[in-house]
């Protein structure tokens, strides 16, 4: 009972015959059961009997029977149920495979007494709505594979097991959570003149930009550089030719899971997309790239900044951070606790916390980290310190402090 059952399906398929017996035993666990404990029983019972009659003809009655009972109870004990137990229990393998070369055959001769046995009780356990052939507990939850890998040490590298953890965390991290913000864009105003469009698309540091006429909302599509620059080598490089070499604009809602949007990008043959709200306004930009350093890390070559430049460590342990860094990245980066349920950025929590825009040199602890707001400006909180160093407060009791 104490084997590793996805070990010993792994063996199944390697066509090991113990396992292959183990395994047709443990089909009906309730029968594999039945018969051990009918052995069990007449063995037990039929020593009890001999001897107390053996104590008896030697000792007499008063004292062969305390003889008896409690010699055969610690022979039992010892001998039958906790050392071979235990050893078992630490060697399921070693035990199982030879065990089931015997039980097999006894349950094929003793099956009618089995079934009979396992009839009754399975009736009774049906009476207590218990099915006795219900093999749910197989299956592993989400957690429960994170603590598989976790556990698996040395047989699975740290990198795989942060792959693999990455890939079960998908289900539960949304569009919204991994967005480049809708103040990050790098977009184009087509609207604009010519040679300033010209000169944004020479300095573009994505081989995709957003076009759009007089606001964002208003998107007209993405240019790919390389469209531009075949239209630059033609001689046909203008705004009318630009706007013909746009690509469909892929939308998304921001509260699709990121396992779906993967599946979505693959069947649209999409990279890219802009995260909507439930109002059809566009609330950011993400990318499969995105998607992907979620599962194996961080892999750009960008000379853009990244969510770790937003942090800085100083020399007295305290953290300069931009009030626009991503809460999880934060955590990701730093091993921080800040909630992800609600706000996305630090610059939120902060004001979802104070409910007012502060002023610069105000601290305030949130979630027991003491936060002292460097920069206000335009109406964000554009820089804060923060002392990790003195967290103490488990954030589940920690209310905000001015």
């Amino acid at each position: 009972m104490s084997i590793n059952r996805y070990r010993l399906k792994h063996l199944e398929n390697e066509g090991h015959s113990g396992a292959l017996r183990v395994t047709k035993l443990l089909d009906r666990p309730d029968r594999l059961i039945g018969l051990i404990l009918i052995g069990n029983n007449l063995v037990n019972i039929a020593a009890a009997s001999v001897a107390t009659i053996l104590c008896l003809r030697l000792f007499g009655d008063v004292w062969g029977l305390a003889i008896a009972n409690f010699g055969l109870t610690f022979v039992i004990l010892i001998f039958a149920e906790v050392t071979p137990k235990t050893v078992a229990a630490l060697h399921p393998e070693k035990i199982a495979f030879p065990s089931s070369i015997v039980l097999l055959p006894l349950m094929f001769l003793l099956y009618p007494l089995v079934y009979l046995i396992n009839g009754i009780c399975n009736g009774l356990l049906m009476v207590l709505r218990v099915n006795p052939v219900n093999n749910d507990g197989k299956n592993l939850s989400r957690e429960e594979l994170r603590t598989v890998v976790h556990e698996a040490g040395a047989l699975i590298p740290q990198k795989h097991q942060e792959m693999l953890v990455g890939i079960l965390d998908l289900e539960k991290v949304t569009a919204e959570d991994i967005m480049i913000p809708r103040s990050e864009i790098v977009s184009i105003d087509i609207n604009d003149e010519w040679k300033d469009i010209q000169r944004q698309l020479v300095n573009a540091q994505h081989t995709r930009v957003l076009l759009y006429r007089d606001s964002i909302d208003d998107a007209v599509g993405f240019v790919h550089m390389r469209d531009a620059l075949r239209l630059l080598s033609k001689d046909q490089f203008t705004k009318a030719s630009l706007l013909r070499a746009v690509r469909e604009i892929y939308y998304t809602p921001e509260s699709t899971p990121l396992h779906t949007l993967m599946y979505q990008f693959q069947a649209a043959k999409e990279r890219i997309g802009l995260v909507v709200d439930e109002y059809g306004d566009i609330q950011g930009l993400v990318t499969l790239e995105d998607i992907l350093e979620e599962i194996i890390g961080d892999f750009t070559t960008s000379i853009a900044p990244d969510h770790s430049k937003e942090a800085n460590v100083q020399q007295d342990g305290s953290v300069l951070v931009d009030g626009s860094a991503n809460l999880r990245e934060l955590n990701k980066e730093l091993d921080w606790h800040f909630p992800t349920e609600g706000p996305k950025t630090l610059n939120g929590l902060i004001l979802e916390h104070l409910e007012f825009i502060p002023d610069a040199n105000i601290s305030v602890r949130i979630y027991g980290y003491p936060i002292e707001i460097i920069e206000i400006k335009d109406n964000m909180v554009k820089t804060v310190r923060i002392l990790p160093a003195y967290y103490s407060i488990p954030p589940e009791e920690e209310s905000t402090k001015v």
